[in-house]
């Protein structure tokens, strides 16, 4: 039960804790899109087991890799062509924001 607990203020301080770290931030350009690349990287990791069975299908390229994003697996299995329905949808609705954002996202240093 400690550790639920542990997990439930962690997550309800990480919002206000990151707003007044930007306060004292002096240079503060980027400073929201670096946090964005930091979540990313931890749901890729975090929920990969989720990813693995709704965005991919069975043999496709695995998410979960530690420093990826979320888009660079989408868009590794968006060029291999291992996507399912679901995770075509999400690439499409990335890609409506950002042209080619997932395929764009490919990191091939992991």
């Amino acid at each position: 039960m400690i550790n639920f607990i542990l997990f439930i203020v962690a997550y309800l301080l990480y919002l206000p804790l990151s707003l007044w770290n930007f306060c004292l931030v002096e240079d503060k350009k980027g400073y929201f899109r670096s946090s964005a690349i930091t979540i990313d990287k931890l749901a890729n990791r975090e929920f990969r087991t989720l990813w693995n069975k709704k965005l991919r299908i069975e043999f496709g390229y695995k998410f979960g890799a530690e420093n990826e994003t979320i888009s660079s697996a989408l868009g590794k299995n968006q060029r291999n062509g291992t996507l399912t329905k679901t995770g075509n949808r999400l690439v499409k609705v990335l890609d409506f924001f950002d042209k080619n954002h997932c395929f764009n996202s490919i990191n091939d240093q992991i």
